[in-house]
């Protein structure tokens, strides 16, 4: 594997709405993020990435630009961002912001343009489709449900959002569109801009016959997903993205991608992949329903485990995933992943060991770090988020109660990590002096930084302490580029792997036995159980370098296992062997 400079690195995600209001608006901004940069260094933050911050209506939350080249009012201005950019480099950090280009707001000068002359230049930059029998031109569901298709005023068209109606669908087959979208991103990276989060890629090509398919429910549509599915080309863009654009720079590029065939992950992110890395969403589709969050599940231990476990081991082959617990698209982890009797202290600093330790790069979403949690709603109007509404009529539609379909929003909402960062037991959490756009979870007087801080024992000081050790001398290539073998699988509630030297080879039994004559080998365990257990550690000793109970802190050199560690339950331990 080419050693790249992002490999090393620990990234988080800012929701810039959330993070940090510094002028009493409710809204989060620059200068917020500006004056929290040393707390993220402190944690050991490499990498930020910050969600839309352009011009937008925020239909979508920002994800329906409407000026590429302008930072939204709410925000800031462009010279707070060019300050920040500046701030970040003094202290070694990157900065990476959403790359949205798939769609673009309907209030774009372009989609304007488009509808001022539906058969002109602009129109083009977007997929403006003859009518079927009077009917859109296909039965693609959008992913926020409701046709993909609206009627473009006085014709017979229709344009594509799969979306949004707000959020039209931009035409990549257009070269001309493509040389706008090149020339923007190339304008943001001589800003000094890192990279970027690269939004919803995936869809980007289309089957421009637009083809119906088989319904797949009581609305007579059928997912935009079905077409994404089987058109064949996306990569050929992703490439000429990357050759015009990022290439030139070294950018780090994460992509959030679903839908991608099986035999393709070494074309997105092996040695000469379109991109630098992408997000490992296995364990999170997983727990997702077929038909909406009505018939989601909580998934098992097990399968949750195995899941990843999967994952690991067909990614390590390719190059290096994103690895994630949550994100501003899903619910907290620690109230998704964990058992019931793990939601503690205890519990969160497991789940911590668990991932920041996977073979990848970390994504380390705002809050994550001091274990916040869903938010639980008592009516629907209490939300914000569009896909939270529509999930929740699609639940009563489905003869779901009020009460069903709050209880399925608890679980799934996207609001869950998007309510207010918890900086303080104060009022609104110390987030702003004003109202926040988005009401804070009231857990805050219990969940926050500044008590978290103040105690050595603190989620916030062991994701210190995770980072601390991931990036130590001593163990940072293991950590980094070791190879990831999964061990204990036969014991109920362990989840427990090894990251072995890179230079050692063969496979899982392979690797362990080359371990046992010399390689660095580092056991990561941990037990999600409710009794405690022993691991057998065949024979051998080693030194516990980060537990999760007690002070966080890197143990002293004398706490050593002798032939067998035993966790309680809750317990994690990451073992030097």
């Amino acid at each position: 594997m080419k050693k790249k400079w992002w490999h090393d690195k620990v990234a988080y995600q800012i929701y810039p709405k959330s993070f940090l209001d510094t002028n009493g608006d409710g809204i989060g901004d620059l200068r917020g993020i500006i004056s929290k940069l040393d707390y993220l260094k402190d944690l050991g933050i490499d990498i930020i990435w910050l969600s839309p911050i352009y011009q937008s209506p925020f239909v979508d939350q920002g994800y329906d630009i409407s000026d590429y080249y302008k930072i939204a009012e709410e925000f800031g201005t462009m010279d707070e961002f060019d300050e920040l950019l500046a701030e970040a480099k003094k202290r070694n950090m990157y900065v990476l912001m959403d790359l949205v280009v798939n769609h673009c707001s309907d209030k774009h000068e372009w989609f304007q343009k488009a509808l001022e002359d539906p058969y002109g230049k602009y129109a083009g930059y977007f997929h403006f489709v003859k009518g079927r029998d009077g009917k859109a031109p296909s039965n693609y569901r959008s992913y926020f449900g409701g046709s993909a298709w609206e009627p473009v005023p006085g014709t017979d068209l229709y344009y594509l959002h799969m979306f949004a109606k707000e959020q039209p669908d931009l035409n990549w087959e257009n070269p001309k569109l493509r040389e706008e979208i090149y020339k923007m991103i190339n304008w943001w990276l001589d800003k000094g801009l890192a990279g970027f989060r690269i939004d919803a890629i995936i869809n980007i090509k289309k089957d421009l016959s637009f083809p119906s398919f088989e319904p797949d429910g009581p609305d007579g549509l059928a997912s935009c997903v079905k077409m994404v599915e089987e058109v064949e080309g996306v990569g050929e863009y992703f490439e000429d993205i990357k050759r015009n654009t990022f290439a030139k720079y070294d950018a780090f590029t994460v992509a959030e991608v679903f839908n991608m065939k099986d035999d393709e992950l070494a074309e997105f992110i092996g040695d000469n992949g379109h991109f630098s890395s992408m997000f490992d969403f296995s364990a999170h589709t997983m727990a997702q329903g077929e038909s909406g969050w009505y018939n989601s599940r909580k998934p098992s231990f097990k399968k949750w485990r195995d899941t990843i476990f999967a994952s690991q081991m067909r990614l390590q082959e390719v190059g290096h995933a994103a690895n994630i617990i949550e994100n501003h698209d899903e619910p907290r982890g620690v109230s998704r992943f964990l058992p019931d009797h793990a939601q503690n202290e205890a519990g969160k600093k497991m789940l911590a060991t668990t991932s920041i330790l996977l073979y990848g790069i970390p994504f380390i979403y705002q809050g994550q770090e001091i274990g916040m949690t869903n938010c639980w709603r008592s009516d629907i109007s209490e939300y914000d988020d569009i896909s939270t509404k529509d999930q929740y009529r699609e639940a009563l539609a489905a003869g779901c109660s009020k009460e069903q379909a709050l209880e399925y929003c608890y679980e799934n909402s996207r609001d869950n990590a998007r309510t207010p960062l918890q900086w303080s037991g104060a009022s609104e959490a110390g987030f702003t002096d004003g109202t926040p756009w988005l009401s804070v979870n009231p857990n805050y007087k219990e969940i926050n930084v500044e008590e978290q801080e103040q105690r050595k024992d603190s989620v916030l000081s062991y994701y210190k302490a995770l980072i601390a050790l991931k990036k130590s001398p001593e163990y940072k290539e293991t950590f980094t580029y070791g190879r990831f073998v999964p061990d204990y699988e036969e014991k109920e509630g362990v989840f427990a792997f090894h990251r072995i030297s890179a230079d050692a080879a063969g496979n899982g039994a392979e690797l362990m036995e080359a371990a046992k004559g010399g390689k660095q080998d580092i056991l990561v365990a941990a037990n999600y159980g409710t009794e405690a257990c022993t691991l057998d550690l065949d024979g051998r000793t080693g030194k516990v370098l980060l537990s999760n109970v007690g002070e966080e802190k890197t143990r002293s050199e004398e706490i050593r296992t002798e032939g067998t560690i035993t966790l309680q339950s809750c317990e994690s331990a990451v073992v030097m062997l």
